[in-house]
């Protein structure tokens, strides 16, 4: 069983860690550039939910269609750099 002394130090540390996670506020501190980027990633996504259709949706389906046209660098490239190169939305 815990002493008084050290429940009292686990309180306290749950406080601080809380008190920690909501001073932070990750997204609230990074570049506006940044934050608008993700803002156009999620709105992104979100219309392709939307939308619905026969485009490809996966990074795997776009990595194939890269392949079949031999553009250079598709390995390193994310799903929306690879939907812009090929001219997919």
């Amino acid at each position: 069983m815990a002493t008084g002394k050290q429940r009292a130090a686990a309180r306290r540390n749950i406080n601080k860690a809380q008190s920690a996670a909501r001073s932070k506020k990750t997204i609230a501190n990074m570049p506006k550039a940044t934050r608008t980027a993700l803002g156009q990633q999620g709105a992104a996504v979100a219309q392709r939910k939307r939308g619905g259709g026969s485009s490809p949706k996966t990074r795997a389906e776009l990595y194939e269609m890269a392949k079949k046209r031999d553009l250079p660098g598709r390995s390193k490239m994310g799903r929306d750099e690879l939907a812009r190169k090929l001219g997919v939305n």
